[in-house]
């Protein structure tokens, strides 16, 4: 009898252990809004909160294996210090990747030469070997590089796996396309079958909307890299994300309920069809969130009516389980006569990426106008965002956001400056991405 009562308690502990572990390896969706209290009688706006965030990579858990094309600029302009640094940060990549990893090296200048083929990361004192024998010369066909990165991707492409391309360049694309719309197509179809393309311009001579656009259409990262000696210092936050992805093939369809008209998508692509809006993420990252803020125009609702402003449905592979799974959630408004309440009852946190992602919007029209040549208008854009930013700080009790004020009070100061123009533009861009994407570097 004993016996029989400790193999029962035993099965039950294990059910309950796999069903603790379950919940706690998938992922966390959160619904919210940032006005869940209203003025009644009011046409009015607001925006919608989705936040999804990774679950933690626990010690028994094995991380999703990597599917890496590294494709590498050795045009002419490389020359020196970038190559020897690329070099080096390429090899860093050898060092974090296992054996269960594949591993691909595309060099690109006048032509596309696959130094390294779609192979397992198990030799790893060869594969360094032929890193070593990179030599600069020639022009630069970033479009053919990619292309070739994404085929040998292809050889091992699998939707378990993390596929990615990473490209780092430091110069114009003058072989092949060149343009940002046709660099931003391709990354579309790569998205499409699950290759995401992270762009690492190395310098001041790369074409940044060309690379923003590539790595905004693929759903990859993108970093600015000034100086060559931080190349390997981003290598390393960019594998960091790659070793530690946990769901892939993320879509999210929002349904705004009766008297709630979405508007558009902050800072993200989506498409926005009656009262549906549809958006996806190619993938997401342990412990990190990852948000989209629809605004909403609001009818009038009576006082004291309480109301759902949407269904929200996400589905996405768990790479811990190898399963697909559905979460849903949805957001709840109230509404009132008192302007009090509707003000104690603000989601500060939402709030904050609502102003977050307003101020990116102003950083892109700034910078608009800096290329349009109304440089006056342009800091005055930057100047009003700064005021801005600093004033919803101290309103929200946020000060990351006096921080992003000013910077954007800097970047008014420089933006006349012709011989800074180039790096002041570049960090914009790359500031604006990062906002807009969350990204974690």
């Amino acid at each position: 009898m004993k016996s029989s009562r400790l193999i029962k308690g035993i099965m039950l502990l294990v059910i309950f252990s796999s069903a603790v572990m379950a919940q706690a390896q998938s992922v966390e969706l959160n619904v919210s809004v940032t006005n869940s209290w209203l003025i009644a009688d009011e046409n009015q706006k607001t925006y919608l909160k989705v936040g999804l965030t990774g679950f933690e990579l626990t010690g028994n858990t094995e991380r999703t294996a990597s599917n890496i094309a590294i494709v590498m600029d050795k045009s002419g302009s490389m020359d020196g210090d970038k190559i020897e640094k690329a070099i080096e940060a390429a090899m860093l990549a050898v060092d974090i990747l296992g054996e269960n990893d594949i591993l691909s090296i595309i060099t690109y200048s006048d032509y596309v030469d696959v130094l390294l083929p779609a192979t397992k990361v198990s030799n790893k004192l060869s594969i360094k070997r032929k890193i070593a024998s990179i030599k600069s010369g020639g022009s630069t066909a970033l479009f053919a590089g990619v292309s070739k990165g994404a085929d040998e991707l292809e050889k091992f492409l699998d939707r378990n796996k993390v596929n990615r391309v990473i490209l780092l360049s430091d110069g114009l694309a003058n072989v092949g396309p060149e343009s940002p719309a046709a660099l931003g197509d391709l990354g579309s179809s790569l998205k499409r079958i699950g290759i995401s393309v992270t762009t690492i311009g190395l310098g001041l001579g790369y074409n940044e909307d060309l690379m923003t656009r590539l790595a905004q259409k693929s759903d990859g990262n993108h970093a600015f890299v000034e100086n060559s000696r931080d190349l390997s210092r981003i290598f390393e936050y960019e594998f960091k994300d790659i070793l530690s992805v946990v769901a892939q093939d993320v879509t999210i369809e929002i349904e705004c309920k009766e008297g709630f008209h979405p508007v558009r998508i902050l800072g993200r692509e989506a498409d926005v069809i009656g009262n549906k809006v549809y958006t996806s993420l190619n993938q997401l990252y342990s412990n990190q969130e990852k948000y989209f803020l629809i605004e909403v125009e609001v009818d009038p609702f009576a006082e004291g009516e309480s109301v759902d402003i949407a269904d929200v449905q996400m589905t996405y592979s768990n790479m811990a389980t190898r399963k697909k799974e559905t979460l849903t959630g949805s957001g709840v408004i109230t509404f009132t006569r008192n302007d009090k309440v509707v003000e104690d009852n603000i989601d500060r946190e939402a709030m904050v990426n609502v102003v977050t992602q307003i101020a990116a919007e102003k950083s892109e029209e700034a910078l608009r106008l800096r290329d349009e040549g109304n440089i006056e208008e342009a800091k005055a854009v930057l100047n009003a965002s700064s005021d801005y930013l600093k004033e919803q700080s101290e309103i929200l009790s946020a000060p990351e956001l006096a921080g992003y004020g000013a910077e954007y009070e800097e970047d008014a100061e420089s933006i006349d400056d012709e011989e800074q123009w180039n790096a002041t533009r570049k960090k914009m861009k790359d500031d604006q991405f990062e906002l807009q994407n969350q990204q974690s570097y």
